[in-house]
């Protein structure tokens, strides 16, 4: 078959060359953002008088028959028509003939792709925002549950201070609503049209890009159409909020794997959401969770990829930012499940209430208060406290008993010098769910202040809901 490109070569492209050149095995999925463009594309060459009224309907009906024939798998890929955009314009030329020709006035392939995969971009990034907006209500729901719901909060993966459950979700809710803001910039910044650049220099025909920008939804036209032509800042920023979902989303899937351990037994996965393993009957694995967080690596290589490809190029365009679409295509399948599969598995996860307090009277989780109880009833520095309540958790280890089994008779043994009034009202202040509750600063973990940071998500989930409706 004759190229559309091949007037001034005198020899068939190589065979070979054929499949190594050919982008179309995976942006024929751009086929519905190609149409779309050329659609508009189209309206405007009429409307400037490029082209006439009868081409121009006669290219409307073409496309849409073509649109049609993709959908009902009717459509020839011939990858010797290299992408989506030559295939979809020979087969335009066949079937309306010379009015078809026309529709290549005033673009090239650089700015047509760019805006196809530009358009593709801002869609999915709707699309994994409303997941997104999924898995945060869906454990904003599971958080409501479990205000008062004690388990050992940590650092370096030991036991710290006593907080509640729902303050722990909350805190990857946290997470989630920075990845929506940031697919929120995203979309704003990378909103503007590059159609109408043609190959890196604009066009020298009466064409309205304004236009074409406003009919298609942005904001507003590209500035510059050598940029515009070779710009794939868009695709590594959606690469990037995708690369902090799944990190994300690994870094929770991390933790229920520790909880679903024996070690912590926190929570338990329904068996519909669990594997059992080929040689060991009675094992029960959290792969679902594994592979979540396996996914992050898949994720972050794709963004690389595309990151080394770009950082050589000289402008405008070169046929390296080809390279451009599988990764992206293929992270964002694999963010799209996860979303969806997140949500399900959180959905069948029981937290098991009784093992996470016995697990927050190990470690002496409430020391920290006992210190701060100190420094306020003995008007003593921080410092001494410190040590003086260092001495307490001695005792209690050398005893085998958590800070919160000691009683007053243990108290005055170990600090005869501190009157026993205050040691009194010390064993209140060792209490756990006092511990818990006593941190009311904003952001903190008591009840009062986790039902505020619930509070405040809610109101900022129904404000992005309602961006979508």
């Amino acid at each position: 078959m004759q190229k559309l490109w091949g007037g001034r070569f005198a020899e068939k492209t190589a065979c070979l060359l054929e499949y190594f050149n050919s982008s179309l095995s995976f942006d024929k999925e751009l086929y519905q953002e190609d149409i779309q463009g050329s659609m508009i594309h189209a309206e405007m060459l009429a409307k400037q008088g490029i082209i006439t009224q009868k081409e121009y309907e006669d290219i409307i009906k073409g496309l849409a028959q073509i649109k049609q024939e993709i959908e009902d798998g009717a459509f020839s890929f011939d990858i010797s028509l290299e992408d989506i955009h030559m295939a979809i314009e020979t087969r335009l030329i066949a079937l309306i003939g010379d009015s078809g020709k026309k529709l290549h006035t005033a673009r090239s392939r650089n700015d047509q792709v760019a805006l196809d995969f530009r358009i593709y971009v801002l869609k999915n990034n709707i699309l994994i925002k409303k997941l997104l907006l999924d898995v945060a209500k869906t454990m904003l729901d599971i958080a409501q549950e479990h205000t008062e719901t004690l388990m050992p909060g940590m650092t370096h993966l030991q036991h710290a201070q006593p907080i509640n459950l729902a303050y722990h979700l909350v805190a990857y809710i946290c997470m989630f609503k920075r990845d929506i803001q940031r697919l929120n910039d995203d979309y704003k910044r990378n909103n503007y049209c590059p159609l109408g650049s043609a190959a890196l220099a604009g066009s020298p025909h009466n064409i309205d890009r304004h236009f074409v920008a406003e009919k298609l939804g942005f904001i507003a036209p590209s500035i510059n159409a050598m940029d515009s032509v070779s710009d794939r800042d868009f695709v590594l920023d959606f690469h990037y909020s995708l690369s902090m979902i799944a990190l994300h989303i690994s870094r929770l899937a991390e933790e229920l794997i520790l909880w679903n351990s024996s070690e912590f037994s926190f929570i338990t996965i329904n068996d519909s959401h669990a594997t059992g393993s080929s040689i060991m009957p009675q094992k029960k694995n959290p792969d679902i969770a594994e592979l979540l967080r396996g996914k992050s690596g898949r994720v972050f290589g794709n963004l690389v990829a595309l990151l080394v490809v770009m950082k050589g190029l000289p402008l405008a365009y070169n046929k390296d930012t080809q390279e451009d679409k599988e990764g992206l295509i293929d992270s964002i399948a694999h963010i799209n499940m996860a979303l969806k599969i997140l949500k399900s598995l959180l959905l069948n996860i029981t937290f098991n209430k009784d093992n996470m307090l016995q697990m927050c009277k190990k470690g002496h989780l409430s020391a920290t208060d006992l210190a701060d109880f100190f420094v306020s009833a003995l008007q003593i520095p921080f410092r001494e406290a410190h040590h003086i309540t260092g001495t307490i958790v001695a005792y209690a280890e050398k005893n085998h008993r958590d800070i919160t089994e000691l009683n007053l008779e243990d108290l005055c043994k170990i600090c005869p010098q501190i009157p026993q009034q205050f040691l009194q009202k010390a064993l209140k202040v060792l209490d756990l769910k006092h511990s818990m509750n006593s941190r009311q600063s904003f952001g903190g973990t008591s009840t009062k202040t986790t039902q505020e940071q619930i509070n405040i998500l809610k109101q900022w989930l129904k404000e992005e809901e309602s961006c979508h409706l």
